[in-house]
């Protein structure tokens, strides 16, 4: 192999990528890490994780992620700031560009660039995003015992945020711009024989109400009428989806419908021998931290092993 060819790059920085950078590195393959533009992912935006095993009294996010890539360092993984802005699998070793002009040549490539919450765009959005306002009813639903809290959207999503909600809220109020949903029968008819659940359709969320501290209501505005209602709350979750971030590999990776990347039954690879992809890029199901690092250690088993065939 050319000395200045890297054997394994690692596009991205959550759980996912900083896994398969601590393992690739104690295989001594010293990989290189591409941060990209949020480096620690979604997680640096999670104020309290109560879930994550080993930690029985909770940690934030940002402090578990910069533990994360201590310990990536300290197994010989190398850092790079920036974004990926072209990446040619064409070819072999693959070529990678970044913002700034840089190449760097590969011959295995690990793909953990992750999938954001799809938001609504409000100002008071941001304000109170962490503070009662979540795209995650499985990270963040244990906070809203005995609440009553808003779930927005009309597809799958939505319902099964609405309904795992159900576990820990008193009240959950489902608000959708139509009259008709677009999840599955089976799902909507879950939520509709739930007691627990109500619906407010031809609705849109105008505005989340708070206290400065905390989120305390949403205005709503009826699409027909164009009239606006307040509504006490203590929780608004986002159920309108999420967008892998998997632009760069329209074309040259098979994805499904919803831009997500495929990859092999039991296994992190991708169509393209020597790329495999690992967390939320792929994983349309469990979007969880947990699961990352699961799949982040499995990609960095199977890199490895491709580098070992190649040798």
């Amino acid at each position: 192999m050319k000395s200045n060819v890297r054997d394994l790059v690692v596009m991205g920085t959550g759980p996912a990528g900083y896994t398969a950078a601590i393992y690739s590195g104690r295989a001594n393959i010293t990989p290189l890490v591409i941060e990209g533009m949020q480096p620690g992912g979604q997680l640096m935006i999670t104020t309290e994780i109560e879930n994550f095993p080993g930690f029985p009294g909770g940690i934030r996010g940002p402090e578990l992620m910069a533990r994360m890539r201590e310990q990536a360092a300290k197994f010989g993984a190398e850092f790079v700031g920036g974004s990926v802005t072209d990446v040619d699998l064409s070819r072999s070793p693959f070529c990678l560009t970044l913002e700034d002009g840089r190449e760097f040549l590969t011959h295995t490539l690990i793909v953990a660039t992750g999938a954001n919450a799809k938001w609504l765009g409000i100002e008071s959005e941001n304000r109170y995003r962490g503070k009662g306002v979540s795209a995650c009813a499985t990270c963040d639903g244990f906070f809203f015992r005995d609440c009553r809290v808003f779930v927005v959207g009309g597809g799958d999503t939505a319902m099964e945020e609405a309904l795992f909600l159900t576990k820990f809220a008193s009240e959950v109020v489902i608000v959708h711009r139509r009259e008709e949903f677009r999840a599955s029968k089976i799902m909507t008819l879950r939520t509709r024989k739930n007691p627990k659940i109500s619906m407010m359709l031809s609705e849109v969320v105008d505005e989340i109400l708070g206290d400065g501290q905390k989120v305390t209501g949403v205005r709503l505005k009826n699409v027909v009428t164009g009239e606006f209602s307040e509504h006490a709350c203590d929780g608004v979750f986002l159920g309108i989806g999420h967008a892998p971030n998997s632009g760069l590999f329209k074309d040259q990776l098979d994805l499904d419908d919803y831009g997500y990347i495929i990859t092999k039954k039991s296994s992190t690879e991708t169509n393209v021998s020597g790329v495999f992809a690992c967390g939320d890029v792929q994983d349309s199901s469990y979007r969880q931290a947990v699961s990352a690092v699961g799949t982040g250690c499995m990609a960095a088993v199977d890199a490895e092993r491709f580098l070992e065939s190649i040798r």
